[in-house]
């Protein structure tokens, strides 16, 4: 890994971070990411706006996914930040081409820092089993 490969990881990984922190304030708000991001006075890492946007643009498709594989769990029972991390996690499975183990990792990563302690098993769980049936 050279030295350009670890920036650009560190870089996604932060952006990763922030997304967390506006998507979870948008929820909170009932803002749109525009309505989130006009709201900034800086603007966020550009990837953290991609994932945003995924995570928007593709969340109907994401909440029956996480609704259909997380069997005996409804979307509303379900730790806010789990929720939030997964519809990331889908968004950028969906709509990017980061390796499918980048993006578990992470969103096991952010679950098991900023969710429940059982969060980063559930979140593995449903995520393994989403990005086989989204990713080839």
């Amino acid at each position: 890994m050279t030295a350009r490969d670890e920036g650009r990881i560190g870089s996604r990984r932060e952006a990763r971070e922030r997304a967390i922190e506006l998507g979870y304030e948008a929820e909170t708000r009932g803002f749109s990411v525009d309505q989130m991001l006009e709201s900034l006075p800086l603007a966020p890492e550009p990837y953290a706006v991609v994932l945003l946007r995924a995570a928007e643009l593709e969340r109907t498709r994401s909440d029956a996914l996480i609704a259909e594989t997380a069997s005996g769990w409804s979307l509303d029972r379900m730790p806010a930040m789990d929720l939030l991390v997964m519809r990331l996690a889908v968004g950028e499975l969906l709509t990017t081409d980061t390796p499918t183990g980048v993006v578990l990792a992470e969103a096991v990563d952010l679950a098991s820092r900023y969710s429940t302690d059982e969060s980063s098993r559930f979140v593995n769980g449903v995520l393994s089993a989403i990005a086989k049936k989204v990713r080839v």
